[in-house]
């Protein structure tokens, strides 16, 4: 198996895990929250792995929610050493993806620009 190829599959291996960790968590924090797990960037030695995710809310709310996920990372390096086929569990960096909200601030200008037409 080609090492970027294995390293894909353990991206996408990683993002499932992350999003079913969220959905089990019992943290107050997050249980009302919607939050997409967008892509995961594993290090070449495998010893890290930025995870990118987004939810709903201001810009405070978002920044708050990363900065929690990071404050209980450890949660989640369990939860991938139990379930990833690795001899050590990645430790977790948790960022926003800024991907989403700026292509829903492309949607919003193209729907200004559709109503301007009008």
């Amino acid at each position: 198996m080609r090492p970027d190829y294995r390293k894909a599959m353990l991206e996408s291996e990683i993002v499932k895990l992350i999003s079913e960790a969220l959905r089990e968590a019992k943290d107050p924090k997050l249980k009302d929250r919607i939050i997409t797990v967008s892509r995961a960037e594993l290090f070449a030695d495998k010893r890290f792995v930025d995870v990118y995710v987004s939810s709903i809310g201001d810009e405070s709310e978002r920044k708050a929610l990363v900065e929690h996920l990071n404050k209980i990372k450890g949660y989640f390096r369990t939860y991938l050493a139990n379930n990833l086929d690795l001899f050590v569990a990645p430790q977790v960096r948790f960022k926003e993806d800024p991907g989403i909200e700026a292509s829903v601030r492309v949607q919003e200008l193209l729907n200004r620009l559709k109503e301007e037409k009008k």
